[in-house]
């Protein structure tokens, strides 16, 4: 059995190969992939050549793991049926090739507990579950009245304003690129320049500058906290006095659990979180070397999707 898939040779060298797929165990199951999403956070890095250290490193890579498809095989263990509609985080089935994180591929082999069963209807919005499933950990608990700042509207950012609306917060963000500021849903979106508050009590910050910190303290309120939920691929620094000062917290969020992707599916399900107006640009597989390109260069590319469907 082989696939399709979107090969990083090395750092700015892409190209789609035909990869041999680990033969699947008996509680695994086989998705033929409709969708895949490209992240310009980490496989940016990926491709840049800029990536931190970080396990499973290494070129050739599969990157990806925002994957929506449909079961075709099940093994006699898997609890999933045939025909199913799943999302996949990435996958691990590339043999001596590998998957970090392995779902930009015509066909994946993935332990069928790894799967998440979405609604057909979703079609290629499927493929943002992994990041509403990011922000919804980064989020954290929401309390009905608070007022947090989201920096950065790329698609993480929006995530995230729209799960604090949804849970009765009402958030501001930040955003310094024009092509960016468009397209809220419940909430303001500014020029840091322009907004004169400095008491937040949260700030969530998912634009991955890692030079930003000190601007971010200095609108904190005391106690406040500083949510990191973006890859940072430069050393984090800051002055310390004013932190001090605030008795400030800075948190990191982790990847996002199995848990996080059940609530986002739920609140997905239940019309409380939409996904609408977050695709922005679509490409069949075979143009993948330069959709790539247009997802990491093209400020008004909020999320650049790959069409599997017709892959041979």
């Amino acid at each position: 059995m082989d696939a399709l898939a979107v090969t990083l040779e090395r750092p700015e060298q892409l190209a789609l190969r035909r990869l041999s797929l680990t033969e699947p165990a008996e509680a695994d199951a086989v998705v033929e992939v409709a969708w895949s999403g490209i992240s310009t956070g980490t496989e940016r890095l990926l491709w840049s050549g800029r990536m931190p250290p970080f396990p499973g490193m290494g070129y050739p890579l599969v990157p990806g793991y925002e994957s929506v498809g449909t079961v075709v095989e099940a093994g006699p263990a898997a609890a999933i049926r045939v025909g199913q509609r799943v999302f996949v985080p990435g996958a691990r089935c590339f043999g001596p090739v590998r998957g970090l994180f392995g779902g930009a591929a015509s066909h994946l082999v993935s332990p069928a507990a790894r799967l998440v069963p979405v609604d057909a209807a979703l079609d290629a919005q499927a493929c943002l579950i992994a990041l509403a499933a990011t922000a919804y950990r980064a989020l954290g608990r929401v309390e009905p009245g608070a007022r947090p700042l989201v920096v950065g509207h790329g698609v993480l950012g929006r995530l995230i304003a729209r799960l604090a609306v949804a849970g009765g917060a009402e958030p501001t963000v930040w955003e310094t690129q024009s092509a960016r500021v468009t397209g809220a849903q419940g909430y303001p979106v500014l020029a840091p320049e322009g907004d004169p508050r400095r008491d937040y009590a949260a700030i969530i910050d998912a634009s991955g500058d890692s030079a930003g910190l000190d601007r971010l303290i200095a609108r904190l309120a005391p106690g406040g906290e500083i949510t990191l939920a973006g890859f940072y691929e430069a050393p984090l620094a800051f002055q310390f006095p004013p932190a001090f000062l605030r008795e400030a917290r800075i948190r990191i969020s982790a990847e996002f659990r199995p848990d996080d992707l059940a609530a986002t599916v739920a609140l997905i399900e239940a019309g409380r979180l939409s996904l609408d107006g977050l695709i922005t640009h679509r490409a069949k597989a075979a143009e993948a070397p330069a959709a790539y390109r247009t997802a990491f260069a093209d400020p008004a590319c909020l999320k650049m999707v790959l069409d599997w469907r017709d892959a041979a």
